[in-house]
């Protein structure tokens, strides 16, 4: 109860603010809280990164080892993105199978990975019946709002950064170090995303979490390298007119700008 009533509280004094055209850091309404990005912090996986999003720390690791292609992609690899709210990042956080948040979270940083073809998933055909498989872990380290686009940062630099491992002719997997793997990822465009939530009839950029404590509606765009708008996901009761959907689109293709300059 007590945890309930200091949300509505949190969420009153967002939306106050909000009226005033102020938020609680003194941000514009439309600015990212200061970035930045650790890559190969683990030795023991293909590639890894830690994206410092203002509070929020989001963990991404990527493996990379033999798998069976999908029957109806015989010679096509595997992506699989996976994530893990870990109880000491939020009090609200169980130990556990994943919960919808942590399942929402992860397709939508698959979807934006898939959508923008940052892995061309074609080249890693192995063998007959054998292909490579991406595996993505995404552990959340410290939840302090917008979990989204921390997530497809260190994700997009994990892969982007990631070594294969050597491969022999018969397909079998050799774990060396680092120095001695066998290259890097057949990469595509990269692709960052920007995650917008609606407070009070106002629209923020990069919510912290007393800000979406006040959100009725969030909206998240995946930009690529390139300029094309690949992915979005809406999620939450209010709904966004033509007039905002436009300016959130020039947005995040703005922003995006600011974002892989970090990758």
């Amino acid at each position: 109860m007590n945890g309930i009533i200091s949300n509505q509280i949190k969420a009153q004094f967002v939306k106050e603010l909000i009226k005033k055209n102020e938020r609680p850091d003194g941000r514009d309404f439309l600015e990212y809280r200061p970035i930045s990005i650790n890559r190969n912090v683990f030795e023991n996986c293909e590639g890894s990164a830690v994206c410092n999003l203002g509070d929020t720390k989001v963990l991404a690791g990527v493996k990379i080892d033999l798998a069976t292609p999908f029957p109806d992609r015989p010679r096509e690899g595997m992506l699989s993105v996976g994530c893990e709210f870990s109880p000491i990042a939020h009090p609200t956080f169980q130990a556990g199978p994943p919960d919808e948040r942590s399942i929402e979270l992860a397709r939508v940083v698959d979807r934006g990975i898939r959508a923008a073809n940052a892995i061309d998933l074609t080249k890693l055909f192995v063998a007959e019946g054998k292909v490579l498989g991406v595996f993505i872990d995404l552990y959340i380290l410290d939840h302090n709002g917008n979990l989204t686009d921390a997530a497809a940062l260190a994700a997009m630099s994990a892969i982007k950064y990631a070594v294969v491992p050597k491969i022999d002719q018969d397909g079998a997997v050799y774990k060396l170090n680092r120095e001695e793997r066998h290259g890097k990822l057949p990469l595509g465009d990269d692709v960052v995303t920007s995650t917008f939530e609606k407070v009070n009839g106002s629209i923020i950029l990069d919510a912290s979490i007393e800000e979406e404590t006040a959100s009725s509606g969030r909206l998240t765009f995946g930009t690529t390298t390139s300029g094309m708008v690949c992915s979005a996901q809406k999620s939450g009761a209010a709904g966004f007119s033509l007039e905002e959907f436009d300016l959130l689109l020039d947005t995040a293709l703005e922003k995006r700008k600011e974002l892989l300059k970090l990758l």
